[in-house]
This record gives C-alpha cells, sequence and structure tokens, in this order.
C-alpha cells in the first residue's frame, strides 16, 4: 500500500515537472516583445482585424506587431511544444 501510494505521487510530482518544463518552453521572442504561445495568445491574434496592432507583451509592453508573422510563430511554437508534452505524458504514463 505505501509503494503505490509513493508511486502515486511520483506519477503526480513527474506531471508537474513536465508541465512546468513545456509552459517555460512556450516562450518566445519576436518584434520586440516577449510572448507566451498559447491559446489565449492565438485566440486574441485571430480577432484582430488589421495586418498590425498594438497589443501587450508577457510584460505588458506594448508591440506593434505584425499579425500574421506572431500568430504563425505562436502557431508553430505551441504545436511544437504541445507534441512534446504528449510524446513524454505517453511515456510517464506508460511507467505507472
Amino acid at each position: 500500500m505505501i509503494a503505490h501510494a509513493r508511486a502515486r505521487f511520483d506519477h503526480v510530482a513527474a506531471k508537474r515537472v513536465l508541465k512546468e518544463k513545456y509552459e517555460a518552453r512556450m516562450l518566445f521572442a519576436l518584434a520586440g516583445g516577449m510572448w507566451r504561445a498559447g491559446p489565449e495568445l492565438l485566440t486574441l491574434l485571430a480577432v484582430c482585424p488589421d495586418e498590425t496592432a498594438v497589443i501587450l507583451d508577457l510584460y505588458e509592453n506594448p508591440v506593434q506587431v505584425n499579425i500574421a508573422e506572431l500568430e504563425l510563430a505562436a502557431q508553430q511554437r505551441w504545436q511544437e511544444q504541445m507534441n512534446g508534452w504528449l510524446a513524454e505524458y505517453t511515456d510517464l504514463s506508460k511507467q505507472r
């Protein structure tokens, strides 16, 4: 019973470490700003009607960006990291 509890705790801790690892990898710099790829940024960029816009970066600095360029970079970063996260999570789940 203790071994099961310890294994469960190790799995939860490993999941947390994995999440922190991939959340850190979502950060990227572009157009003089620092951005975090994710659903929030992608949604904001999807609803911007203009070719360029001034939006706040991760540090709440206003940055004028090309919407298409930032959206492409954010989408690529998001997909790369989510694929890596899924692969590592699948391996972690198999170890339980």
